[in-house]
């Protein structure tokens, strides 16, 4: 018999309502009855592609010893934290606090007023690993709650105090932004840096976009070669590595081990959006053809396998399929011989493929020896090399289309979609791709439609057939303005520019806190024990820092000081967390490096699909230029842009006004001569 969870929309939700448990989704209900019955809460955090989360649920929650004694002494509440980044952002940080580490499932006892008092991860059916069994862990914590409470009550105390506390990390903020601060957080970076196997960290690791993106831009403006020697091992290490789908494009969520090899398979839209992005960026700058590859092969999965026909985009690709972890894209020597034939030996060389395999007797592909080497051995000249390779490539997806599929997740998150939607809309102009930019143009119309309220609130989640709910959060509003921001400068629709603006507007009037800084929720939102900020970045960017990106964008596109104000007020007192610790803060390093990067305003004059306003749009986005801002205008057109108010053709030509602080230099009509103002 289902539980209440089968009245939900969110597909982890879903996998859990025929559960014997008797689950409850966050709410007021829970906790009602909790104090009604005087029960612990036992709050269960996770998301539909988390693979540990599907091994706990089989192991305990579907067990129905288990289940009856979380029954009869808990009230138990499931949440999908990627719908609900406030409770999960509260409750981790608390287990985080008990337990030195995090992570999903998460497990959190809590009292009747949703104060922690206990809390981990995963907990096995059975004690093993020197962990204790679930049951174990229910049956204790029953017999706390009922014999000492004492001792519960001070954990509590201790508990809400942390909670409540500001965040450490923050320093006084006072005087100018120093961009000399940034050359010793490079030199940290490096420091920090896993030279050998790329990235930064052991086992598991993750990739690191934001910090990449940092990077391309220092060396974009100081043209440091250190930087750019850090991105291109880590983000070639990468696309070499089983991370990366090597026959369908697209990224797992990380890696196992410290080589990038053996993943955990499940795929996120963010991981994608951002790794897309950094690729684009790299190939962008070093005319690498590999970065170029990575990218589309990237944006195109994303197209063919996590679009909704109506325009968005879908949250996460699971690790499972059949009830096996990675079994649709893992190979054994057999199957890559069935499918390639009398080429196969070769091509395994490449792609790392042995009889005994580096995967639980299968074979997760990865470009283990340089094709040109093998080529050169081989006596094959290196364009028959990869001829080769994409032609494997394409045999294998044929076969591998018929297995199973993972399951999907296919809720629309509004934050997801705006880094997805950025992704899309700088590929468009960069690559020159019209079918990119169809996309975004149509994500952008699917989430302004759908998830956006009257009043122009923003909502977090959609689901086919059910429609929006929950109140925007924070990342919502920052990262759908970035990518709004991202497709003006694609299409020059000026509803895109009045659509983020709009968002600012609101994310300040309801998040901001008296410091400057914002809240992950909005002032009127469901009141938590706290209310969380996000000043780190997590697998997405800091929703703080991102915000800063775009108050500092549009502070550009205004001339409205209050914008800029904001954002540099939120980046002082971060300084000392910025050198010590960058890796986690690769958003704000971001934001930082524009602050303090000389950005420029340019204002474009001419009709957008003329030849001369083309080629001025040529120069104005040849390479990565990530420190300027760019607005156009038909002649005679008033858009609602006040970079543009007062601009006019000059010589009926296409006519750009470059400026720096608000102060310009002359208008110029020849592509030539805007290279140089550019330079």
């Amino acid at each position: 018999m289902a539980n209440r969870l089968a009245n939900e929309t969110s597909p982890y939700l879903l996998q859990h309502a025929e559960n014997p448990v008797d689950w409850y989704p966050w709410g007021q209900e829970a906790l009602r009855r909790a104090k009604d019955e005087n029960k612990p809460v036992f709050l269960s955090i996770g998301y539909a592609a988390c693979h540990w989360c599907h091994v706990m649920a089989h192991e305990s929650f579907e067990d129905p010893e288990t289940a009856r004694l979380m029954n009869e002494h808990f009230v138990n509440v499931k949440v999908d934290r990627e719908e609900r980044p406030d409770v999960d952002a509260v409750y981790m940080q608390a287990v985080v606090a008990m337990t030195g580490h995090g992570g999903w499932p998460m497990s959190v006892w809590l009292t009747p007023d949703g104060v922690p008092f206990y809390g981990g991860t995963y907990y096995p059916g059975t004690a093993r690993h020197g962990l204790p069994s679930f049951r174990q862990v229910l049956t204790s914590l029953t017999e706390a709650w009922q014999r000492q409470s004492g001792e519960v009550k001070r954990t509590t105390d201790g508990v809400i105090q942390y909670l409540k506390q500001e965040s450490s990390l923050l320093g006084e903020g006072a005087g100018p932004l120093q961009a000399d601060l940034l050359d010793v957080v490079v030199q940290t970076i490096g420091a920090q840096f896993d030279w050998s196997n790329g990235g930064w960290g052991k086992a598991p690791k993750f990739p690191q976009p934001m910090t990449i993106e940092f990077l391309l831009r220092y060396h974009a403006r100081n043209r440091d070669e250190y930087s750019l020697r850090i991105v291109n091992r880590a983000l070639t290490k990468m696309a070499h590595g089983g991370i990366y789908d090597q026959v369908g494009g697209g990224f797992h969520r990380y890696a196992t081990d410290a080589v990038w090899l053996v993943p955990h398979f499940e795929k996120m839209l963010y991981d994608n959006a951002q790794l897309a992005r950094c690729y684009l960026h790299a190939w962008q700058l070093t005319g690498v053809p590999l970065y170029r590859r990575v990218a589309v092969e990237t944006l195109d999965y994303v197209v063919r396998e996590m679009t909704h026909p109506a325009g968005g985009f879908f949250s996460t690709q699971d690790a499972d399929s059949d009830g096996e972890e990675g079994k649709f894209f893992v190979w054994t020597r057999d199957e890559i011989r069935d499918a390639l034939g009398d080429e196969a030996i070769l091509l395994e060389e490449a792609f790392g493929v042995t009889a005994g395999g580096n995967f639980e007797g299968n074979t997760v592909l990865s470009i283990a020896r340089d094709p040109e080497e093998i080529a050169r051995v081989n006596g094959l000249s290196s364009e028959r090399m990869a001829q080769l390779l994409g032609e494997a490539k394409r045999k294998l997806f044929g076969v591998r289309e018929a297995r199973v599929k993972p399951g999907r997740d296919e809720k629309v998150l509004t934050a997801w979609n705006g880094l997805m939607l950025a992704a899309f809309a700088e590929a468009a102009r960069a690559l020159k791709r019209d079918d990119y930019a169809q996309v975004a143009v149509r994500n952008a119309g699917f989430v302004l439609r759908e998830m956006r309220t009257p009043d122009g609130r923003l909502m977090r989640t959609w689901k086919d057939g059910h429609g929006s709910k929950l109140n925007g959060y924070l990342e919502d509003y920052a990262h759908l303005a970035e990518g709004l921001l991202e497709l003006y400068q694609t299409t020059f629709d000026a509803r895109s520019f009045v659509a983020a603006r709009e968002l600012a507007d609101a994310m300040i009037d309801h998040f901001q806190a008296p410091d400057g800084r914002h809240r992950v929720s909005s002032d009127d939102h469901e009141a938590l024990i706290v209310r969380p900020r996000d000043l780190q970045d997590n697998a997405v960017p800091s929703g703080n820092a991102m915000a800063a990106t775009i108050l500092l964008k549009l502070g550009a596109y205004t001339g409205e000081a209050r914008y800029a104000e904001i954002a540099e007020t939120s980046l002082r007192g971060l300084e000392g967390s910025l050198k010590t610790h960058p890796t986690a803060f690769g958003q704000w390093l971001v934001a930082y490096a524009f602050a303090v990067g000389d950005a420029k305003e340019i204002a474009v004059v001419g009709e957008p699909d003329g030849d001369d306003t083309r080629a001025m749009l040529a120069v104005i986005f040849d390479g990565f230029r990530p420190h300027q801002v760019v607005a156009l205008k038909r002649p005679g057109e008033e858009p609602p842009i006040p970079l543009l108010e007062h601009r006019e053709q000059r010589e009926g030509k296409a006519t750009v006004s470059v400026c720096r602080n608000f102060a310009c230099m002359m208008p110029v009509i020849e592509p030539q001569a805007l290279a140089d103002q550019l330079r």
